[in-house]
């Protein structure tokens, strides 16, 4: 199913950033899909749409989003259907010392983000929002906090 998303083109640029439409897949084994409802901006959003630090291929950006899980994949244990989510900036760093170099696994960055409507990724790129939080006020976690 096709959904409303921001792409910024190569570059960078706010010339550069367009509306268009992407695809959110039922998720596989290990995935999730989840219903955006807020973004936050934060100064890495800025540098990689701005051009500072612009992409190389066209990128959804936005590294923090938050909704809904709206389906579940096989083997997903830990969300169920209409659980609160926030996105993870390390999506692959599960815990211990970091196994990250740069911003290569990072939403809004070396993969797309959340500028968009759904997303279908892997468990691990999102995790339980506080109880009592909105979608707004979780999705300033991701980054900042």
């Amino acid at each position: 199913m096709s959904h409303k998303a921001i792409y910024v083109q190569p570059g960078g640029g706010y010339h550069n950033v367009q509306v268009g439409t992407c695809e959110a897949a039922a998720p596989q084994a290990g995935e999730i899909s989840v219903r955006l409802r807020a973004n936050s901006l934060n100064y890495h959003d800025f540098a990689v749409v701005s051009g500072m630090w612009g992409p190389s291929a066209p990128r959804i950006p936005m590294a923090d989003g938050a909704g809904e899980v709206v389906a579940v994949g096989a083997g997903v244990t830990e969300f169920a259907v209409g659980d609160a989510v926030v996105s993870t900036f390390f999506p692959d760093w599960l815990d211990g010392e970091p196994l990250v170099e740069g911003f290569a696994t990072v939403p809004g960055d070396g993969i797309d983000g959340y500028a968009r409507e759904q997303v279908t990724a892997r468990a691990t790129s999102f995790t339980r929002a506080p109880k009592g939080w909105s979608h707004a006020e979780a999705a300033t976690l991701t980054t900042a906090a």
